[in-house]
């Protein structure tokens, strides 16, 4: 039940991100949309940027960030949901997307190496060397999401990979 009260503020929350930016979107808003109360919402999340975080983790958890076509597959998600993700990026708050994004994909790749490395423990260069990649990552989407509208997600990702 949890989870698809989850999925159902998201889809408000979505929704009014197309006729706003997330930072005139107030959580009333949201509760209202979704037809909750102030607490339901804030049992779920910390925040509206709680809640964006969520909605993009939601959608990265199935992408096998190792897999060229299931991360071409993820990117052009992001591409269907071309304004929930550009008013995200366009959000320079604390909490900003592409915060989220790059904590989230450090993680996965250091645990990919972990498995891979059999190993507890990354040393210095190979952690940097993870971060880099995660950054550009990162931001060439965001840059082709926001400003190509030639490019595949296919072509995208495997210039990435």
């Amino acid at each position: 039940m949890a989870e698809r009260t989850k999925i159902w503020i998201a889809d408000k929350m979505k929704e009014l991100m197309k006729t706003k930016p997330l930072d005139k979107i107030r959580v009333t808003e949201i509760c209202r949309a979704a037809e909750i109360e102030r607490p339901t919402f804030y049992y779920h999340f910390k925040d509206k940027y709680d809640l964006v975080a969520w909605i993009f983790l939601s959608d990265a958890y199935d992408t096998d960030v190792i897999s060229a076509e299931s991360a071409a597959q993820g990117m052009a998600k992001m591409r269907q949901e071309f304004i929930f993700y550009k008013r995200a990026y366009d959000d320079v708050s604390q909490n900003a997307l592409w915060q989220y994004m790059l904590e989230y994909f450090v993680k996965r790749y250091e645990l990919i190496a972990k498995e891979k490395l059999n190993t507890d423990v990354l040393d210095t260069q190979l952690k940097y060397s993870i971060r880099l990649y995660c950054y550009g990552c990162v931001g060439m989407t965001k840059e082709w999401l926001l400003n190509d509208n030639t490019t595949s997600a296919e072509t995208v990702v495997q210039m990435m990979f």
